[in-house]
């Protein structure tokens, strides 16, 4: 029963991410950031912002780190926010509610509550939407995508099982609220997790690739997520534990995700050149129409 709860929650999570992620993109354009077409350089600065960003948070008293973490999701709501409600007290208003649920649900439950689990899954879920859409929004491309997933596929790997600062962070959040992480947990026997690393990871391939290559690249994209962020973790945790008898504690979902997208990007790219968004009709859904072939110069057009 364990196995078929983790498989259920973990697919529904990360399904309902993407779903909320691509819905998003289809009905709300956000602003632009003043920067350039996304390239090498950023994805190793993104890589680098990755890496830093846990030894800070280990860094910080473990009462303060749920205070950042806090602001973190603050911040992320406002600014992905905006373009829906504009009214800026309006929006700080249902951040704060958001925001306050979460510590109410922890500390009317516990940390193993259902409650608490929802309100703050939901907390983070909206969070990832809202990053998600601002980086495909601003110009990250699939290939930009794929390689930063390839990249985070060695770095989870590295983390985890030869320095195991995955764990100590994991540890550094328990019986604190605001976990950087989706999931539910019923009692000490059944609980499901994802990262909140994970779940952008699966949101921001399949928005890409549905911004690219339409269909297609929903498609693709929806199924990985299931095999490859959902079963394929789920089913290794609870193979290594039966061939060893030990919990193996963490088995990144990025080892199979990443390497995964990546081939599913070499794939797509076989459709054609990627859409930008200028290429799309915003407000009315045109992600399923046939890209333009591109006119060679001094080439005559069609009658």
């Amino acid at each position: 029963m364990t196995v078929f709860f983790q498989l259920a929650v973990t697919a529904a999570l990360a399904l309902a991410v993407v779903t909320g992620a691509i819905a998003y993109f289809r009905s709300v354009r956000t602003a632009r950031p003043p920067v350039g077409v996304f390239n090498g350089r950023d994805i190793f600065m993104m890589m680098g912002f990755v890496l830093a960003l846990p030894y800070v948070y280990l860094a910080l008293p473990g009462g303060v780190l749920p205070c950042v973490l806090a602001l973190v999701f603050a911040g992320g709501l406002s600014v992905g926010y905006q373009p829906i409600i504009g009214n800026g007290r309006l929006r700080w208003a249902l951040i704060v509610l958001l925001i306050a649920s979460v510590l109410v649900a922890h500390l009317s439950f516990g940390e193993t509550a259902p409650p608490y689990w929802v309100a703050n899954s939901a907390v983070v879920g909206l969070v990832v939407v809202s990053a998600t859409n601002i980086n495909v929004q601003g110009g990250m491309r699939l290939k930009n995508v794929a390689w930063f997933l390839l990249a985070l596929a060695a770095y989870d790997a590295f983390f985890a099982w030869v320095v195991p600062l995955t764990q100590e962070l994991a540890d550094a959040v328990q019986g604190y609220p605001y976990a950087p992480a989706a999931g539910l947990r019923i009692g000490e026997d059944f609980g499901a997790v994802i990262g909140m690393g994970d779940l952008l990871a699966y949101a921001l391939f399949t928005t890409t690739a549905y911004k690219a290559y339409g269909k297609w690249g929903l498609r693709a994209g929806a199924a990985l997520v299931v095999l490859f962020g959902a079963v394929a973790p789920v089913a290794a945790l609870h193979q290594i534990a039966a061939a060893t008898g030990d919990d193996p504690g963490i088995v990144p979902a990025q080892v199979f995700f990443g390497p995964a997208a990546f081939v599913a990007y070499q794939v797509l790219r076989r459709r054609g050149p990627e859409r930008r968004m200028a290429d799309l009709a915003f407000g009315r859904e045109r992600a399923d129409a046939p890209r333009r072939t591109p006119v060679r110069a001094g080439a005559r057009p069609a009658a």
